[in-house]
C-alpha cells in the first residue's frame, strides 16, 4: 500500500517543522502577513507491554508538567470524543492517571476492539466555537482538492455536502490569493481571511513537498489577534496519510521532523549518545497498524523480511484459531483465493491473508512458509483438522520449483506438527518450471505422511478451494491432478525443424566453411505503416528497452520468432550507465545484435521506426527517465514496469503523457501482450506458457486487468474456453495507473478485430464505474464479461490491505460487491463467483460464434524455439561437466559456507583466524590447540625486517610508485628455495630421515656426504648461547599443548649433533615451525598418514609462510607510502661492474 496513515503525533511534528521551512508550492504562493507559525507542542506517551508501564516522566518535555492538557489515544481511531476517549483540561497527574487506567486495556470502538497503547498530549486550548474551522486536502487521479468549511468541530456533519472545494488539477497554475479566498473563505471574517490564506498556502506547500496523500484538520482554530497582532492558528485534531513509496525522497525530511531535540534541546533524543545511529537525522517514520490490528510478532517479522528484499512478502493473521490457512503467490491471486473461501461460506474459518511474489529466494520463501506453518500448528489440534492452500496464478518469471524448495523445506521441518493437526494440503500453481515444482510437492506428499493434492495450470485457479472444503457439488471446472510419476519437464516436440542449421566450421555444399558471422542475422530499419490510435501494437511495432534487461529482451525476441515476425520487436537498449556497446541475442536458432545507447536522444535518432519504450528503470529513476522519453514525439507508448513509484510522480507522468497523446501502461505492471504481434517485457511468462496459451497467434478476446499474474491466468482461461486472447493489458495495481480500464476497453471497442471484452477489476477505486457509464451510454456495445475481485473484504472485522496499493475501498461504492452489482445492472455478463468466470466466458464466446461474429480459424503450429542452455540446465534437461571443482566454500545459498560451516557459526563459535585456515585449507575443523598454533606461526613469520629479499623488493616497488597489490606481488615472487621456502624442504628432510630409520647422527653424516645443507638448521646470528626466542616460544607451546611432538624431539637431537661442530648450527625458526607442523598433521588425529604426507608435499607449509609474511610486506608498503619515500636508486659504488673486452668476443662466429 502506498498511501499509509500515520499517527496524529507524527503528522503534527511534520507540520511543526516544515510549515515554516517547506519550499513554496509556487513562486507566486508567498506569505503576505506577519504569519505566526504554530508552536510545536505535542508529546507522546506509549505503553510498554514488557514492563506494563507508560513512558516515564523523564522522557516527556518540560511544558507537560506546567500546562493544562488534552490527552487522547493516537491509534488511527475516528470519533474519539464520541467514544469517550478524550480527556480535557487536565493536569499532568490527572492525565497520567487517565492514561494509566486505559493503557494496555482492550477498548471497543464501534465494532472494533483493540488494545490502547499509544497516547498523545497537547496543551488545552480554550476557544469560542465560532473560531473552529475544518480543512482537508485530498488527492485524486485528476489532482488535489482543498475542502474548507467555516463550521468545524466535533459536529461538522457531512463534509462533502457542506464544505467548499478548491480543485488543483495536476500541472495547472497555483491559484491566486484572491481565488483561494473567494472559493474557500467567503464565510470567514475579513480580519482572518489573509491569515487563513497564508496558512492554506503553507499547508498545501507542506502537503506537496512531503508527499502527503491525505491531510485533515478538524477543528482548525483561528483566534483573533491580541493587541493588534495577527490572528493565530492552532490545529486540534489531525488525520494524515503519507505516500510510503516516496520514502526514498522524503525519508530525511520526515525523520528530521521527528527529532525531538530540534524543538527542545536536551530532550530524550532520538539522536542522543548510546542510541542506534539511523540513516537520517531523526528516527524513520512509523507506520502504525489499524486500530484492532496490532502486529503480531510473526507479522512484524514478515514485514521486516519484506522490507529487506525486492520481493513482496505479506502476512495478516485474521483468526489464529481458524481452520483454513493460505500461502498464495501473487497479489491478485491472493485476493481471488480469499474471495473463493468466503464465497463458500468459510470466511469465519479463514486464518490469514497474505502473498509472496516478485521471485523471492528459496531462503526467503522458507522463512515465510515456516512462519505460516508454525502459526497453524500451534494450540490444541482440531478434530476436523486444518487446511493449507498453497495456491497461485501462472507466474511470469518466478521459478516455481525454486520457491517450492523453500516451502518443502519448511513442511519437512514441521512434519510432526502437521500430522498431529491433521493438516491437508492443496497445491495449484503454474509458470516457469512448474512441472518440477509440482512433482516435488507430489513426491513430498508420499513421504511426509500428510495428504497433499497437486494441480497445475490446466485446473482453474480456485478449483482447489471447494475440493479442500469438501464441497460436495460437482466441480464447476475440470480438475487435473498431477500424478505421482509426473514428468519433471516438458517433453520435446516430436516435430523438429525441417532442417538443422550447419554448425560453425562445417563445410557447405559450395566447399566453404560456415563462419561465426554467418549465424548472425541482421535487420534493417523497418518502414512503419500508419497504425490507427486504437491499435498501438502490431506485427511491425519496434521498441526500445530502457535498462539492461537481457532476460526480458530474449523473451520478447523468442515471442517475436514464434509469432513469425519479420524483424525483432526490440530495436535497441538504453542504459545510461554502461557506455556504448553491442549485445548478442538469439533469433530462433541464429543470433542477432542489438545496440546499447546511453541516451534516449541517440537511440531515437538512430532508430526512427521505434515508437514504444519498455521502461525497466527503478522506482527512483523512472520519473526522470520517463520525462526524458516524453520529449521525443516519435514515442507513442511507454510501459512503466517499476513498483513503488511515488503517486505524485505517477500522476505527473500520466497527465503529461495525456497532453502529448502518449499511452502509458503502468507503473507496477508486468505490461501486456498482443498475441501474434508484440509482447511487453515478461508478459505472458516463459515460452512454454506462451505456446500453451496460444499467444503466438491472435484470438478474438481483449481483456484488461490490474494484476500481472491474473493476466496470465486470463490468457490460460481464454485459451481453454475461447479462441484465445486478442490483446491483454495489465494496467498495474497502483492508485494512479497511467491508463485505466476505460482507455483500453474503448480501444478494443473501436478495433474491428476484437469481438469480445473482458474486465477483471478489484476492490478499491472507481475506474470500473467509468466503464459502466460507457456501456450505459452505448459507447461500448460489444459483449463484456466482468468481475471485480475482493468480495471477501466485507467479511473482515478490521481493515486489510490487499496485494495491490490501490485495492482498498474508501467508500461503499468502491467495494467489489457494489461494483459487481453495478456492472450486472448495466448489462455486463457478471458471474456469480470468480469460479464461474470460465463458464460465462465459454457461453458468451459460443454465442458469438453461433451468430457468426467470431469465425474460428484453423490452428497453426508455432516454430520450435530452442531452450536457452542455462534454463535447460536449471530444468535438469541437460548436463555438462563442470569446468572447475571447488570443495572448500559456497556462497550460493542464503549464507556463506566455509567447508560446510555457516559463517554465522564461525563467529558464534569464535574459531578465530586459525579455525578459518583449518576449514579452508584442510576442509575440517581442527582442535583449538592446533588452530592456536596456526595463528602463532602467522604471527612469528609476519616479518623479519626490511633487509630480507622479499621486504626489500616490496619497498623498492613501492618507492617506484606501484600500488599495494603490485608491491606485495613483487615481494612474494622472491619466496622460494632460497628465501622462505625452507619450511617445506625442512619438513620433507626431517620427516623422511626419521621415517627411513636414520638416527640423528646418521642423518647429519648422510647430508655431509652428499654435500647437502640441512634445511631448517643454521642461523647467521643466533647460537646455542644466544638462542632465537621465536624458536623457544614455539618449543614451549608445542611441548605444553601438542599430544605428541616426536619429530620436534628428533630435530632437537639433530641440533645437538650439528651444534657440537659449530654453535650457530641451531634449529632455526623455519625448521622448528616445519617439524612442529608435521607433528600437528600426523598426531592431531584429524588426518590420515596419507593426508598428512600429501599436505606436506603440496606446499601447505610454504602457504603459512606466504600468508604470514604478506602481513609484513603490506606493512612495509604502507610504511613507505606514509614516509613518501622517493624512487630508490642503488648506489653505484655498491655494484662491481666488470665489462668484457670487446676485442675478445664471448661468441666467435665464422665470417662469410
Amino acid at each position: 500500500m502506498s498511501a499509509k496513515p500515520i499517527r496524529e503525533y507524527d503528522a503534527k511534528l511534520l507540520l511543526a517543522y516544515w510549515l515554516e521551512r517547506a519550499p513554496s508550492v509556487d513562486s507566486s504562493a508567498s506569505v503576505a502577513t506577519k504569519f505566526v507559525f504554530p508552536s510545536p507542542k505535542v508529546a507522546q506517551v506509549s505503553w510498554d507491554p514488557a514492563t506494563n508501564a507508560i513512558t516515564p516522566d523523564t522522557q516527556l518535555p518540560g511544558w507537560v508538567f506546567n500546562t493544562k492538557l488534552v490527552a487522547k489515544p493516537d491509534q488511527l481511531i475516528k470519533r474519539r470524543g464520541k467514544a469517550g476517549l478524550l480527556a480535557l483540561n487536565k493536569t499532568w497527574d490527572e492525565a497520567k492517571e487517565w492514561i494509566s487506567q486505559r493503557a494496555g486495556k482492550p477498548q471497543k470502538v464501534e465494532s472494533v476492539t483493540g488494545t490502547l497503547n499509544n497516547f498523545i498530549l497537547e496543551p488545552f486550548l480554550p476557544h469560542p466555537s465560532n473560531t473552529e474551522y475544518y480543512v482537508c486536502i485530498t488527492s485524486q487521479r485528476e489532482g488535489d482538492s482543498i475542502l474548507f468549511t467555516h463550521e468545524g468541530g466535533v459536529d461538522v456533519g457531512d463534509v462533502n455536502a457542506k464544505a467548499l472545494t478548491l480543485n488543483l488539477p495536476v500541472g495547472a497554475h497555483f491559484p491566486s490569493r484572491e481565488t483561494i479566498a473567494s472559493t474557500l473563505l467567503p464565510h470567514v471574517p475579513a480580519s482572518k481571511k489573509e491569515t487563513l490564506v497564508d496558512f492554506l498556502i503553507r499547508l498545501y506547500s507542506v502537503y506537496v513537498d512531503l508527499h502527503f496523500a491525505y491531510l485533515e484538520i478538524n477543528p482548525l482554530i483561528c483566534l483573533d489577534g491580541v493587541n493588534g497582532g495577527e490572528p493565530t492558528i492552532y490545529y486540534l485534531d489531525m488525520a494524515a496519510k503519507l505516500d510510503q513509496t516516496a520514502e526514498s525522497i522524503c525519508g530525511p525530511k520526515w525523520a528530521i521532523a521527528r527529532d525531538l531535540t530540534v524543538y527542545e534541546p536536551g530532550a530524550q533524543g532520538t539522536t542522543s549518545k548510546g542510541k542506534g545511529v539511523s540513516a537520517d537525522r531523526g528516527p524513520p517514520m512509523v507506520w502504525p497498524a489499524p486500530f484492532g490490528r496490532d502486529l503480531t510478532k510473526e507479522e512484524a517479522y514478515i514485514q521486516k523480511l519484506d522490507g529487506s528484499t525486492g520481493a513482496s512478502l505479506k502476512l495478516t493473521v485474521l483468526n489464529s484459531e481458524g481452520r483454513i490457512w493460505t500461502m498464495v503467490a501473487g497479489g491478485g491471486a491472493s485476493v481471488v483465493y480469499s474471495d473463493a473461501i468466503a464465497a463458500h461460506g468459510f470466511a469465519h474459518e479463514l486464518a490469514n491473508y497474505g502473498e509472496y511474489s516478485g521471485a523471492p529466494t528459496e531462503g526467503q520463501t522458507y522463512e515465510y512458509a515456516k512462519t505460516i506453518v508454525d502459526l497453524m500448528t500451534r494450540g490444541k489440534p482440531r478434530s476436523d483438522g486444518k487446511i493449507l492452500i498453497i495456491g497461485g496464478g501462472i507466474a511470469n518469471f518466478t521459478n516455481v520449483a525454486a520457491t517450492f524448495k523453500g516451502i518443502i523445506r519448511a513442511l519437512k521441518e514441521y512434519k510432526g506438527p502437521l500430522i498431529a493437526h491433521q493438516v491437508r494440503i492443496f497445491v495449484r500453481r503454474g509458470g516457469p518450471n512448474y512441472q518440477e515444482g509440482l512433482k516435488a510437492m507430489r513426491l513430498l506428499g508420499e513421504s511426509l505422511g500428510v495428504e497433499i493434492k497437486v494441480y497445475g495450470p490446466d485446473t482453474h485457479i480456485t478449483a482447489i478451494v471447494p475440493l479442500a472444503l469438501d464441497i460436495k457439488a460437482a466441480p464447476k471446472n475440470p480438475l487435473h491432478s498431477v500424478p505421482p510419476t509426473a514428468p519433471g519437464s516438458p517433453k520435446a516436440s516430436s516435430q523438429g525443424p525441417a532442417y538443422s542449421e550447419p554448425g560453425v566450421g562445417s563445410i557447405q555444399e559450395d566447399g566453404e566453411r560456415v563462419q561465426a558471422n554467418d549465424q548472425i542475422v541482421h535487420f534493417d530499419t523497418v518502414d512503419q505503416t500508419a497504425r490507427p490510435a486504437y491499435r498501438p501494437f502490431d506485427a511491425t511495432t519496434r521498441s526500445f528497452v530502457y535498462g539492461l534487461q537481457p532476460r526480458a529482451i530474449q523473451g520478447m525476441l523468442d515471442f517475436d520468432y514464434s509469432c513469425g515476425r519479420e524483424a525483432p520487436s526490440v530495436a535497441a537498449m538504453i542504459y545510461p550507465f554502461g557506455g556504448h556497446h553491442i549485445q548478442k541475442f538469439y533469433w530462433g536458432t541464429k543470433e542477432t545484435l542489438l545496440p546499447v545507447y546511453t541516451s534516449v536522444e541517440e537511440a531515437a535518432k538512430k532508430h526512427p521506426d521505434a515508437d514504444v519504450v519498455v521502461n525497466f528503470a527503478s522506482s527512483r529513476s523512472v520519473y526522470s527517465s520517463t520525462l526524458e522519453i516524453l520529449n521525443f514525439p516519435q514515442i507513442r507508448s511507454i510501459a512503466l514496469i517499476a513498483e513503488g513509484v511515488p503517486e505524485r510522480h505517477a500522476r505527473e507522468i500520466l497527465h503529461l503523457a495525456k497532453a502529448k497523446g502518449v499511452l502509458i501502461i503502468g507503473p507496477a505492471t508486468v505490461g501486456g501482450i498482443k498475441p501474434g504481434c508484440f509482447r511487453i517485457g515478461n508478459s505472458g511468462g516463459m515460452m512454454d506458457n506462451i505456446i500453451a496459451s496460444k499467444l503466438y497467434r491472435a484470438g478474438a478476446v481483449g481483456y484488461v486487468s490490474k494484476s500481472g499474474g491474473m493476466s496470465n491466468e486470463l490468457n490460460n482461461i481464454l485459451s481453454l474456453v475461447t479462441n484465445g486472447t486478442y490483446e491483454g493489458i495489465a494496467i498495474g495495481g497502483d492508485r494512479y495507473p497511467g491508463s485505466t480500464f476505460i482507455d483500453h476497453l474503448l480501444r478494443y471497442e473501436n478495433d474491428p478485430e476484437c469481438k469480445m471484452l473482458v474486465l477483471l477489476g478489484e476492490v478499491g477505486g472507481i475506474e470500473e464505474y467509468r466503464v459502466i457509464e460507457a456501456v450505459k451510454q452505448g459507447i461500448i456495445k460489444k459483449p463484456i464479461v466482468a468481475w471485480a475481485i475482493g468480495t471477501c473484504a466485507k467479511m473482515f472485522t478490521t481493515e486489510v490491505q490487499f496485494g495491490h496499493a490501490g485495492s482498498m475501498a474508501n467508500s461503499d461504492m468502491e467495494t467489489a460487491d457494489a461494483k459487481n452489482a453495478a456492472m450486472r445492472r448495466a448489462g455486463f455478463v457478471v458471474p456469480d463467483t470468480f469460479e464461474d468466470l470460465p463458464q460465462v466466458l465459454r457461453e458468451t464466446y459460443e454465442r458469438l460464434v453461433s451468430t457468426g461474429t467470431i469465425v474460428p480459424q484453423p490452428e497453426r503450429e508455432p516454430p520450435v524455439i530452442p531452450m536457452d542452455y542455462k534454463w535447460a540446465q536449471e530444468l535438469g534437461l541437460i548436463r555438462k561437466p563442470a569446468a572447475f571443482i571447488s570443495t572448500i566454500s559456497d556462497e550460493r545459498g542464503q549464507e556463506l559456507l566455509y567447508a560446510g560451516m555457516r559463517i554465522t557459526d564461525v563467529f558464534k563459535d569464535d574459531i578465530g583466524l586459525g579455525g578459518v585456515v583449518s576449514l579452508l585449507w584442510f576442509k575440517r575443523r581442527l582442535p583449538p590447540w592446533a588452530t592456536k598454533f596456526i595463528e602463532m606461526v602467522l604471527m612469528l613469520t609476519a616479518d623479519h625486517g626490511p633487509a630480507v629479499s622479499g621486504a626489500m623488493n616490496t619497498i623498492v616497488a613501492t618507492r617506484a610508485g606501484k600500488d599495494l597489490i603490485s608491491s606485495l606481488a613483487s615481494g612474494l615472487l622472491t619466496i622460494g628455495s632460497r628465501f622462505g621456502g625452507a619450511l617445506d624442504e625442512a619438513a620433507s628432510m626431517f620427516s623422511n630421515a626419521r621415517d627411513t630409520g636414520l638416527t640423528p647422527r646418521e642423518f647429519v653424516d648422510n647430508c655431509r656426504k652428499q654435500n647437502k645443507l640441512i634445511s631448517g638448521i643454521g642461523h647467521k646470528i643466533k647460537s646455542v648461547n644466544n638462542p632465537d626466542l621465536r624458536v623457544e616460544l614455539v618449543k614451549e607451546y608445542v611441548r605444553k599443548n601438542f599430544p605428541s611432538h616426536s619429530l620436534l624431539d628428533y630435530a632437537l637431537a639433530v641440533e645437538k649433533v650439528t651444534t657440537s661442530k659449530k654453535d650457530t648450527l641451531i634449529l632455526n625458526v623455519d625448521g622448528c615451525i616445519a617439524v612442529c607442523f608435521v607433528d600437528l598433521l600426523r598426531d592431531s588425529g584429524a588426518f590420515t598418514p596419507d593426508e598428512a604426507d600429501e599436505y606436506i608435499k603440496i606446499g601447505t607449509l610454504n602457504g603459512l609462510f606466504v600468508l604470514g609474511r604478506s602481513i609484513g610486506f603490506i606493512g612495509h608498503h604502507l610504511d613507505q607510502k606514509r614516509l613518501r619515500a622517493p624512487l630508490y636508486r642503488h648506489p653505484a659504488d655498491d655494484i662491481f661492474i666488470n665489462m668484457a673486452d670487446v676485442s675478445q668476443p664471448r661468441v666467435l662466429g665464422k665470417m662469410v
